[in-house]
């Protein structure tokens, strides 16, 4: 089964406790030319860059991914007091029940609960117990899950908006057709009046030079071959969209074809007709061009 169509944008997040700490992974994806993966990790986890890396590449394609590791350790098992601030508060208590008559000593756990006393064990990196990092990786592996299925739920939605717009444009190409049958028409009245002037200014116009101007004029009246690379443009994005898996590179492309077409086509119109269904097709490509470039 084709899985179906990713966006580039979607957020997820995972979170757990365990071997002292408790985590929390934050996930955030928007369009991107390639894979961008910025990790930020606290201290003591840099050594899980690789394998987090390796772990994103093989589920996303494209897309500038942010990753957010917040970390908390167990602080009520970890904690320590400050050599110099328990020195310091024991000197002046001792000061001060000596300047009291009858005060008792200052009592260690009067001292230890003053602000600063304890703090927080520094933990370093070789400190973080194998099973706090294959907590962690885990957890990274969980919210990419997420990750992968927020995108293409957002894909999904595209690829109906996407759809939508491919039937716009195979009606305005529809209508185009029409309205190029009256081309020939058009362009044979502009000729007449061309030659027209060409006689009134030149009347011993060679007659070469009147059927190069013939011939440019057909030239220019005839858009049969932009309607027909349209036309298969349509197709081969339908067929884009029906394949699904990592195809937004190919869809960007093949949106600027589009658009060379429908600009051809309106410089080459004779009619108001023409030229109001190129440019409602130009509208529409650029609506299209809009939404592929959320695509992965």
């Amino acid at each position: 089964m084709t899985p179906p169509i990713a966006s580039m944008t979607g957020f997820a997040r995972s979170a757990g406790s365990g071997a002292g700490i408790a985590w929390a992974w934050e996930l955030r994806s928007v369009n991107g030319r390639g894979l961008d993966l910025r990790l930020r990790l606290p201290p003591g986890f840099d050594a899980l860059e690789p394998a987090l890396r390796e772990a994103a590449g093989r589920v996303l394609r494209r897309g500038n991914v942010t990753a957010n590791l917040a970390v908390r350790r167990d602080d009520a098992a970890r904690l320590a007091p400050d050599p110099a601030a328990l020195e310091q508060v024991l000197a002046l208590a001792t000061a001060l029940a000596a300047r009291i008559p009858d005060a008792p000593p200052p009592r260690a756990e009067a001292l230890l609960a003053l602000p600063g006393v304890l703090r927080p064990a520094a933990a370093e990196e070789g400190e973080l117990p194998q099973a706090a990092l294959d907590a962690v990786r885990g957890g990274f592996e969980e919210a990419l899950v997420a990750l992968v299925a927020a995108r293409r739920a957002e894909g999904a939605r595209l690829g109906t908006v996407l759809n939508d717009l491919l039937a716009e444009i195979a009606a305005l190409h529809a209508r185009a057709g029409a309205a190029a049958a009256e081309q020939p028409a058009a362009h044979r009245a502009r000729l007449l009046e061309t030659l027209r002037d060409l006689l009134r200014e030149a009347p011993t116009l060679p007659e070469e030079r009147i059927a190069q101007e013939v011939a440019l004029l057909a030239a220019r009246s005839d858009v049969r071959e932009e309607l027909d690379r349209l036309s298969s443009h349509i197709e081969a994005a339908r067929a884009l969209l029906a394949e699904a898996v990592a195809v937004g590179r190919r869809l960007d492309f093949l949106v600027q074809e589009f658009n060379r077409e429908a600009n051809t086509l309106c410089s080459k119109s004779a009619s108001a007709a023409l030229t109001a269904t190129g440019l409602a097709l130009k509208s529409a490509i650029e609506q299209l061009r809009e939404q592929v470039q959320n695509i992965e």
